[in-house]
Order: structure tokens, then C-alpha cells, then sequence
């Protein structure tokens, strides 16, 4: 189970992680993109980040709406449409929901996955950010089949997601900027791969933070 205020948490972490790393994820971006994901993530979730308070009583679909149209307004680049997309799309799965089961969770993230691919039209082996995210979700719900619980189904999609943004090191990119290197490309890993896992990892951390401290209190 994971509640609103996880949730609300959840994006608060994102935006101090992706602050910290602004300088990694832009040199990550400077050998194959613009050189600008960091600045532009960085910058989409301090929008996000004046935009909660607002919203933070409302129902998770309707924050994570939020969040979407916050980062579709306020980053550069294909980053805005494909975050944007992935948390509309994770927003509109979870609507009217102030709690999620782990059938939610995982239906949040498979709707927004699908989302990023539509929206981006990239396939794994392309070097993206789908690179990361789709072996999560289908890690996750291998997971939850095999009756995990939810900080084990998020730990084995951060597991996921890892390994999926290390292997975009030795891919050619066929998407985005990167493609326009070909061969040049390869040996360096996916901004937009790192910064996915980075998201998820987040999630996991403030899942199993809490679920530790109930544990801890109930022995």
C-alpha cells in the first residue's frame, strides 16, 4: 500500500535528487545530447515543487496531473512531453484514489510507461529513458504475481531500471539528439535512462523508509 502522503513525499525526494545530480545528469547529456537535462529537470521539479502545496489535499491522481502539466509547462526539450506524459498518464490510472494497492501501483506505472512510449515512440534498444522504465514495470508486475510486497515489487523494479540504464552504455542511440552521433553514441549511458531510475529509486526509498519505521515501532 502506498498513501497520498508517500506520494507526496515521493516528489519532494525527486526534486532534492535531481537537484543534487543537475551537474551529473547535465555532463551525462553534454556527450550525447544539449547538455541541458539536468538544468531542465532540476528546473521542472522546483515548478512542481511551488505548485504541491496547493494540491498536496487532493486525491494522488490529481496531484500527479499536476505534476505532469508543472513539467510539460517548465522543461526544455523532449524532456517536458515525456515526463509530462509519464505523470499525466500515471495520474489518469490512479484518478480519485487517496491510497494505492499494489495492483494500482503497478497499473500507475504501466500506464505511464505506455504513455512515454506513445508520446516518444521509442522501443527498448534505443537508448532512452524506455530503456530503464519498461524492464521496471515488467519486473514489478512479476512481482506482485508472485505475491510481493510492495516495497519488494519496488525494490526488484529499481533493480530493473538500473540494470536498464547501464546497459544504454554500449547502445547506439536511435531516438533524440543522441541518434543525430550514430556510432559516436555508444560507451555512454542515457541521461533520460538515469534520470527514470532515479525516480523510481526515489519512490523506493520513502516506501521502505516508512515501512522500516513500522517495523521498528511495532516490535
Amino acid at each position: 500500500m502506498v498513501t497520498r502522503d508517500q506520494i507526496v513525499e515521493w516528489l519532494k525526494l525527486v526534486a532534492r535528487v535531481l537537484e543534487e545530480n543537475k551537474d551529473y545528469l547535465t555532463k551525462l547529456d553534454a556527450a550525447i545530447g544539449d547538455a541541458d537535462h539536468g538544468i531542465n529537470m532540476d528546473r521542472g521539479f522546483k515548478k512542481v515543487m511551488s505548485q504541491l502545496p496547493s494540491v498536496q489535499d487532493k486525491d494522488i491522481g490529481s496531484i500527479l496531473k499536476t505534476t505532469g502539466m508543472a513539467l510539460i509547462s517548465s522543461v526544455g526539450g523532449a524532456g517536458g512531453p515525456l515526463y509530462g506524459t509519464l505523470f499525466m498518464r500515471a495520474g489518469m490510472a490512479v484518478a480519485n484514489k487517496y491510497e494505492l494497492t499494489d495492483e494500482d501501483l503497478v497499473h500507475m506505472w504501466e500506464a505511464a510507461v505506455e504513455g512515454v512510449i506513445q508520446r516518444g515512440r521509442a522501443q527498448p534498444g534505443d537508448k532512452t529513458m524506455v530503456d530503464a522504465l519498461l524492464p521496471a514495470v515488467e519486473a514489478m508486475k512479476k512481482a506482485l504475481e508472485e505475491g510481493a510486497d510492495t516495497v519488494e515489487i519496488l525494490r526488484r523494479g529499481v533493480a530493473a531500471a538500473e540494470k536498464g540504464m547501464k546497459d544504454t552504455i554500449p547502445l547506439q542511440a536511435r531516438k533524440g539528439r543522441a541518434s543525430y552521433l550514430g556510432e559516436r553514441s555508444i560507451g555512454h549511458q542515457d541521461p533520460g535512462a538515469t534520470s527514470s531510475y532515479m525516480l523510481l529509486k526515489a519512490l523506493l526509498d520513502v516506501v521502505s523508509k516508512e515501512a522500516g519505521e513500522e517495523e521498528t515501532s511495532s516490535e
